[in-house]
């Protein structure tokens, strides 16, 4: 059995919460992991980075409407004026994640992996690849057939059928000493009515859509938490356990 098989991942679910309260608790378990790997690298531990006693955690949330730009984005890519926002109710952040503009809100689940990748594979691609096999398997689940777009990260409907291509889960992270943050996006029972005052991860002429739009009714979000925790911990293979929410 692989070493990486005995591994924990401590999950919470923190329900709806604004967006900087989320990224600051990110943030903090972030900055926890880094600290044991500096006092690791000071005390000369083993070079096994299976000795570190850093910490794997995942956060589900969902979020009050808010727009996020990636360190890469495009403020161009957002439609509407600081008055506009207001008037709709929506917040905006600039965000240290890798990606484009994105919306997150009610009836979407937003994931929030904080996992030490040297403690599983030092590979960012394969790692992003692997979330979007998580969300592909989660959404097969329920019919829907998910697929990869060359060159865009996420996780797509009828990406290779022009003018059908549409985008259920939005993907953007970051990783520092390979300690990773910020996560995925899937459109659950989504007020998709949002993406139109933005040009959704600077992708023009391609559509958004979510699980509810492409069966025509809604699904349960404890549930597709469930599938999605269950994909996790066969395609990382991680074992997830929970923590009460503070």
């Amino acid at each position: 059995m692989n070493l990486s098989d005995t591994q924990t991942v401590f999950w919470q679910d923190l329900g709806r919460i604004g967006y900087q309260e989320a990224w600051d608790i990110q943030e903090q378990l972030l900055q926890s992991n880094l600290r044991v790997k500096s006092e690791a690298r000071a005390a000369a531990v083993p070079d096994s980075p299976h000795h570190l006693a850093t910490k794997h955690h995942f956060l589900f949330c969902e979020h009050d409407p808010v727009f996020t730009l990636g360190k890469s984005g495009d403020i161009q890519n957002l439609l509407l004026d600081e008055a506009g926002l207001a008037e709709k109710g929506i917040s905006f952040f600039k965000t240290n994640r890798g990606g484009d503009i994105t919306f997150h809100g009610p009836q979407q689940i937003v994931g929030y992996p904080i996992f030490d990748l040297e403690k599983i594979y030092t590979d960012i691609g394969k790692y992003l690849r692997n979330v979007e096999e998580v969300i592909i398997r989660t959404i097969a689940d329920y019919g829907i057939i998910g697929k990869r777009s060359p060159g865009e990260t996420g996780v797509w409907i009828d990406p290779d059928i022009k003018g059908k291509e549409r985008k259920i889960c939005a993907i953007g992270v970051r990783c520092s000493r390979w300690v990773t943050m910020h996560g995925f996006a899937l459109n659950v029972n989504t007020d998709l009515s949002y993406f139109n005052y933005i040009i959704p991860c600077g992708i023009e002429n391609k559509q958004v859509t979510s699980i509810e739009k492409e069966l025509g009714r809604q699904v349960d979000m404890d549930e597709v938490k469930g599938r999605i925790r269950k994909n996790f911990e066969e395609i990382f293979q991680l074992r997830f356990e929970a923590l009460p929410v503070a």
